[in-house]
C-alpha cells in the first residue's frame, strides 16, 4: 500500500468516515428499515431519506445543543411522516414507534463505530495535526463531545457554520489554514468520491478515499492517491 511522505497535517471527514467506517448514512438507514421489517421497499425508502436530508437543508431543525441520538431522531421522524403522507406506510401505534427504535439503533451502529475509529485518531494525533472538515448541521461539537472525539482535533470547519458546503473545494481551503500548513503537506481523508476526494484534489491536498458502501455515485479509482477500505488502514501509511 502506497506510503505517504512530507505530510504534517491531516483533514477528516465526519459523517460516512469516522461514524460509519465508509458506510453511507442511507444505507446504515435501510440496514435499520430492514431489521425492523418495515413494509416500505428500497426506491420508497430512498425518496424518504432524500426528502429528510432536503427538507435539514432548509430548516433550522437541528439546534447546536442536539446530540447524535437527537439527529437520527429527527430524521427518521420526518422520513416516517414522508412516508405515511404518500401512502406508502398506514398510521399506526407501531409506527409511531418506528422513529424511536430507528434512532435508537443507528445510533448504537454509530457508537460502536466510533469507538474504534477514535484508537485510530488518536494514533495518527501523535504525528500529524488533525482537523475535522464535515457538511453538517451547526452541532457537530455537540456530537464529538459527546463521542469523545473533540478534543483530538486542533480546529473543526462546519459547513453550517462557515457558510460553505461540500463539494466546493474552498472547505478544504478553509481546513488547510486551519492547520497552518501548505496544502500539499495535507492529506485528507473521506468517504465520498464527489464531496471529499475530487474537491480535496483541487483544493490541492493529497488523498485518501475511504471505499466503502456507497450510494451509486460515478467513482474512479485513479483519482485518489490511496485507497482504503477500514480506517484502521490509515495506520500502515501515515
Amino acid at each position: 500500500m502506497k506510503q505517504f511522505n512530507n505530510i504534517k497535517g491531516i483533514i477528516f471527514d465526519y459523517g460516512g468516515t469516522i461514524d460509519t467506517n465508509g458506510k453511507h448514512w442511507a444505507e446504515v438507514l435501510w440496514s435499520r428499515y430492514k431489521e425492523l421489517n418495515i413494509p416500505v421497499n428500497k426506491e420508497e425508502f430512498k425518496k424518504a431519506y432524500i426528502h429528510g436530508e432536503r427538507t435539514l437543508a432548509t430548516q433550522p431543525l437541528i439546534k447546536p445543543s442536539h446530540d447524535f441520538y437527537d439527529v437520527l431522531l429527527i430524521k427518521a421522524k420526518i422520513q416516517i411522516e414522508y412516508l405515511i403522507q404518500q401512502g406508502f406506510l398506514s398510521s399506526s401505534e407501531q409506527t409511531d414507534k418506528y422513529p424511536e427504535e430507528i434512532a435508537k439503533g443507528c445510533y448504537n451502529f454509530a457508537k460502536e463505530v466510533v469507538n474504534k475509529s477514535l484508537f485510530v485518531v488518536k494514533r495518527l494525533l501523535n504525528k500529524y495535526k488533525l482537523t475535522l472538515v464535515s457538511n453538517f448541521y451547526g452541532n457537530i461539537n455537540k456530537v464529538l463531545e459527546n463521542f469523545g472525539l473533540l478534543c483530538n482535533f486542533s480546529s473543526i470547519i462546519e459547513s453550517a457554520v462557515v457558510g460553505v458546503r461540500k463539494p466546493d473545494p474552498a472547505i478544504f481551503t478553509l481546513g488547510v489554514r486551519e492547520l497552518g500548513f501548505e496544502a500539499h503537506e495535507v492529506v485528507v481523508i473521506g468517504d465520498s468520491f464527489s464531496k471529499d476526494i475530487i474537491p480535496a484534489k483541487a483544493a490541492g491536498c493529497r488523498t485518501i478515499w475511504l471505499k466503502g458502501e456507497g450510494w451509486g455515485e460515478e467513482t474512479d479509482d485513479s483519482v485518489p492517491d490511496a485507497i482504503i477500505t477500514d480506517l484502521e488502514q490509515l495506520l500502515n501509511i501515515l
